[in-house]
């Protein structure tokens, strides 16, 4: 069974789980992956924590993870990209596989042309785990400039307050201006794929965190046999 950690955003999540229902090779009820999701929101702001002006999330994430555990999660997802500040820490306490999103997000960028964007929380980017990964495989990276991750911040804050129609229009009118600039934009954020699905594709690839995370889940679960015949039958 896969626990998925979420309500960091609540739409993002669902956005992951009908990624993972859509990603999953099943036919019929009984063949899909197996999943105990917790909706659970209230976690301090995660970006906040890592910039230092709000309460660690972690004790909160640490108590989410164990409702999953108790439940039967054999692996778990997070479904957000700014709480892998703390993935570490989690893995060291759990006797679990926790798919780590950047690594997931990474597996689509093996044949990228151009520097990488990183758009993220500005908390996730001073984390700097996306950084360390794209350097691990000899990609070169950009974040925003300061005008820009303002932007990011406007897109973010619009999905998370219900706007994702506004979220879109801001987003389109920046990336029209990027063209030749970057070859691939990881939306390292999981609300900003929300707001993409609304725009015209832009001049460079996308590569989306929570699909990417979605796909990993999958494949995991076809590796555990969690897909099988038995273990279908096994969950009714």
């Amino acid at each position: 069974m896969l626990g998925v950690l979420g309500g960091m955003g609540p739409a993002a999540t669902v956005d992951f789980l009908a990624k993972l229902v859509a990603l999953t090779p099943a036919r019929r009820d009984q063949e899909h992956l197996p999943v105990l999701a917790g909706l659970l929101p209230q976690v301090p702001d995660r970006s906040a924590a890592i910039l230092g002006q709000g309460p660690s999330p972690l004790p909160a994430l640490r108590h989410n993870l164990e409702l999953l555990l108790r439940g039967g999660a054999q692996a778990v997802a997070i479904p957000c990209n700014s709480s892998h500040h703390w993935h570490e820490a989690l893995q060291a306490e759990c006797p679990v596989p926790i798919l780590h999103i950047a690594q997931a997000t990474l597996t689509a960028l093996a044949d990228t042309d151009g520097p990488v964007l990183v758009l993220a929380t500005r908390g996730c980017l001073q984390s700097g785990f996306y950084q360390r990964h794209l350097e691990a495989r000899g990609l070169a990276w950009r974040i925003p400039d300061a005008e820009g991750q303002a932007r990011v911040d406007q897109v973010i804050a619009l999905v998370k307050g219900g706007d994702a129609p506004a979220a879109a229009r801001l987003l389109d009118e920046w990336w029209q201006g990027m063209a030749g600039q970057v070859g691939s934009v990881i939306m390292g954020c999981t609300e900003i794929p929300l707001a993409a699905t609304r725009v015209p594709a832009p001049p460079f690839r996308l590569v989306d965190s929570n699909l990417e995370l979605a796909r990993a889940s999958v494949a995991h679960g076809l590796l555990q046999g969690w897909l099988s015949p038995a273990g279908a039958a096994a969950h009714g």
